[in-house]
């Protein structure tokens, strides 16, 4: 399969790259990032775009895209810019891909989502899942995580003590709330793309588990 990971250097997508390297079902990977890394490998090419103004030719002949992209309202500086990158540039990727005839998609969203949520990140999670379901590809795979695990090359403070909190009440939490590594989502990714799924299918962060 060819593949296209779109946000390759997250706390997922890099996950995700490790995984697809190894997979003999993957014969290439187009990694998309803002900025090149010092990534060499024979298998992976990674293309430094603008995710504003993604080249159409890059998904000619791609059959799954997977789309890593997320940021903090934060990091973005304002509600504006994290809607850009967590709809906007997902949206406009996943049209391209349906464009150039790429028939299975998979996203990161997060536990929550929801349009009508009255919590902003919630609600923009929930608007780009329903955006993608009316794009019809014949596979979309939508994935729910709650807190993430892992190392992220930025400091986040108060992630960290959430995922301190939710390690010591592990115990008395639903699975669908458990804090959970970010691998456990890249494999999941990887495990649907295998199984070539038909129809919008949402993976609560609890299956991931």
């Amino acid at each position: 399969m060819k593949a296209i990971v779109v946000g390759s250097t997250g706390l997922i997508g890099s996950e995700l790259l490790k995984l697809l390297e190894k997979d003999q079902s993957f014969t290439k990977i187009t990694a998309l990032v803002r900025k090149k890394t010092n990534l060499v490998s024979s298998k992976v090419l990674e293309v430094e775009v603008d995710f504003g103004t993604l080249p159409a030719a890059l998904f000619e002949k791609q059959e799954v895209v997977f789309c890593c992209l997320g940021t903090t309202i934060k990091k973005a500086g304002s509600k504006e810019a994290f809607r850009k990158v967590d709809y906007e540039y997902p949206l406009l990727t996943a049209k391209i891909a349906k464009e150039k005839g790429v028939e299975q998609f998979a996203i990161v969203t997060a536990m929550g989502s929801n349009p009508q949520s009255k919590i902003f990140y919630n609600n923009v999670k929930g608007d780009v899942e329903n955006a993608l379901k009316n794009i019809n590809f014949d596979s979309l795979g939508i994935f729910r995580p709650s807190m993430l695990l892992g190392e992220r090359s930025e400091v986040r403070t108060g992630e960290r003590i959430g995922q301190a909190v939710m390690k010591l009440f592990s115990w008395a939490i639903p699975k669908n709330y458990k804090a959970i590594q970010a691998k456990s989502v890249a494999i999941a990714m990887v495990n649907f793309a295998k199984r070539k799924q038909k129809g919008n299918i949402i993976i609560e962060n609890g299956q991931m588990l």
